[in-house]
């Protein structure tokens, strides 16, 4: 996928005609997002780049360490645990292996830019690390006695998908779909993000062919946060008509 296109910027906040908005500038927060990710993880011990954690055993403990003292076990965090209650914000950081660090900065980038944007750079900050610690709180909620850390921005992104579905429905974006060979086909965001929460709610529920590795629930939990505080931002409020005047013939009470 591409940055998508803006088809449809929603009325309510924008800059009038031939005015700059007040953030329409590089998308700074988004790429510093992206940046730390990505430098968090090479200096890790996931990454397998960092030679002082050694390899074989070492590299396979010291991983574990990393992930149990940075990422989320739920029954940690319920339990109240010492250090636990920061987890949710560090985890956010923190990516299981390659292919869950492009994946996650593939998705921020593409939709990251122009919802920051809207949003302004403080507020998308704040909503962005809210949100997402929401999403990995109610997951460790709703799976209280998991002692399986969870790590990754993957519930975060997700409320930046949701809220970009509210803000810009008819942007196109360019998505590769497997089973058409990975041709490079444009949609409407509001089809493939439609689409691609209908396959988080399947494999969240046991109907569709998820993973067990990934927290399908915090990737709901953070789009449906995304979205509706999106739609209690922007949402236009309803117009009431003011009663017209009485013309000459009229009567009037």
């Amino acid at each position: 996928m591409r940055p998508p296109e803006d088809g449809d910027a929603p009325t309510p906040g924008t800059a009038a005609p031939g005015a700059d908005p007040p953030d329409a500038r590089a998308p700074a927060v988004t790429r510093a997002l992206i940046a730390v990710c990505c430098a968090v993880f090479l200096i890790g011990p996931v990454s397998g780049l960092n030679r002082s954690y050694g390899t074989g055993e070492a590299l396979t403990a010291a991983q574990g360490a990393y992930f149990a003292r940075w990422g989320v076990i739920p029954a940690a965090l319920v339990d109240g645990t010492p250090g636990a209650l920061l987890t949710p914000l560090t985890a956010l950081f923190v990516h299981g292996n390659w292919l869950h660090l492009l994946g996650n900065m593939l998705f921020l980038y593409v939709f990251g830019a122009m919802t920051e944007e809207h949003l302004g750079r403080l507020r998308f900050t704040l909503f962005y690390l809210g949100a997402g610690y929401a999403a990995l709180a109610a997951y460790a909620v709703a799976n209280a006695d998991s002692e399986q850390t969870l790590v990754g921005a993957s519930g975060a992104i997700s409320a930046v998908l949701g809220a970009f579905l509210f803000l810009f429905p008819k942007a196109r974006v360019t998505s590769l779909f497997p089973f058409l060979f990975f041709l490079p086909l444009r949609f409407p965001a509001r089809l493939v993000l439609v689409f691609w929460f209908v396959l988080q709610w399947l494999a969240a529920t046991g109907l569709g062919q998820g993973s067990p590795a990934v927290a399908y629930l915090a990737h709901l939990v953070g789009f449906a946060i995304g979205f509706l505080y999106a739609w209690g931002r922007f949402r236009r409020p309803a117009r009431v008509k003011a009663p017209a005047a009485a013309t000459e013939g009229d009567s009037q009470p």
